[in-house]
């Protein structure tokens, strides 16, 4: 029995006295806690939307000043025709536009009920419920306190419309969304798995005195890698396309470019963890740990990052499936071409050549 409670102590000694274990037993729980309860959130605020209000009366700019005074929605712009709506939807600031019709405060008064339009950008389907909740609530508020007394109130009946996903699929959501989380583990975990296996067998050392340069040696690894997550690639595609539905209404061409680009971002930040990992154990906990529940939670892949506090959406900029999701929502169900998407491309186009210089450097520290 001593024994046995003497190997008990020894065990909890080499567990306390290791800061890697520590971390996993305390320190990841704590943080999954932190970052799922502040990012999991049913309600959101600060909705960009944009408003065309055909009537110009006092009962629509007292809807739309209760509206913008809530909290939970920012005016973007006043539209001038109908035209605009699908211009500004494209950009994807402007969650919902709402539109006023005409003579629609003289109609409450005269007739007991007013129309008005209230569309919605459903390629993010929980985001759009939300803002089309809000809006109805509000207004049906305003309406009971501005006649608390009637038995029969007046009655504001909102058309509701859903751009982009008029049946509110939810597949529209996920398949770019999972899209750009297997990528991303595949391209990132495989490519540092296998140069850390090499390191790890003592075989990236005859490797290193073969006639094959460094440089070659890195390529001939991701290259393969690169061409399978191509090809995962346009499976998931058309998988989402034949079996769940999902449209894609921009180029297939300029959809396929940009996720390569994506592609070549993960490989290179995978050949960037094999150069910090030792072995690959470590090489999968960082790519399991570091980009699995971060492409999750962070890209807004499910939860809107306007959701999130100040410090997450900070963080959340660099995320790379944060751009690539945009991309990627933006071409299938938008539509749009590079005019729209630059930003999100240069931006994944800088942190390739970041990964690859940093990448680079690591790998040379390493050798000497």
């Amino acid at each position: 029995m001593k024994q046995l409670i003497s190997f008990i102590k020894k065990e909890f000694y080499h567990i306390f006295r290791d800061p890697r274990t520590m971390l996993i037993l305390f320190g990841i729980p704590v943080a999954q806690l932190l970052i799922f309860g502040t990012v999991i959130k049913s309600e959101i605020t600060d909705i960009h939307i944009a408003i065309y209000d055909q009537a110009k009366d006092k009962t629509s700019q007292e809807i739309t000043h209760k509206l913008l005074s809530s909290g939970y929605f920012i005016l973007d712009k006043n539209l001038e025709n109908m035209d605009d709506i699908d211009a500004i939807f494209k950009k994807g600031k402007v969650r919902e536009v709402i539109v006023f019709k005409t003579d629609f405060g003289k109609n409450l008064v005269k007739e007991g009920t007013a129309e008005m339009q209230l569309i919605a950008d459903a390629s993010d389907p929980n985001t759009a419920k939300l803002a089309i909740g809000y809006t109805s609530a509000i207004v049906n508020d305003y309406i009971k306190k501005l006649y608390p007394e009637m038995k029969m109130p007046m009655q504001i009946t909102p058309e509701v419309r859903m751009y982009f996903n008029e049946e509110m699929q939810s597949a529209y959501m996920f398949v770019p969304g999972v899209m750009a989380m297997i990528l991303m583990l595949i391209s990132a975990m495989m490519t540092s798995i296998s140069i850390t296996r090499e390191k790890e067998l003592g075989t990236m050392e005859i490797l290193l005195v073969s006639p094959l340069k460094p440089a070659q040696i890195i390529v001939g690894k991701v290259i393969p890698y690169l061409l399978l997550s191509i090809a995962n690639a346009f499976v998931i595609v058309l998988m989402g396309r034949f079996v769940f539905g999902v449209p894609i209404t921009g180029s297939f061409i300029l959809l396929m470019l940009e996720t390569i680009l994506f592609i070549m971002m993960a490989l290179c930040l995978g050949i960037l963890i094999s150069t910090v990992a030792k072995n690959q154990m470590v090489a999968m906990f960082i790519s399991m740990i570091g980009l699995l529940l971060p492409t999750m939670l962070l890209s807004g892949f499910i939860f809107p990052v306007k959701n999130m506090p100040i410090p997450l959406q900070v963080l959340s900029h660099a995320m790379p499936a944060k751009y690539f999701i945009t991309i990627i929502r933006g071409i299938m169900l938008k539509g749009v071409g590079l005019f729209y998407i630059w930003k999100e491309t240069a931006v994944l186009i800088g942190m390739t050549l970041f990964f690859i210089v940093l990448s680079v450097k690591k790998f040379k520290i390493r050798l000497e």
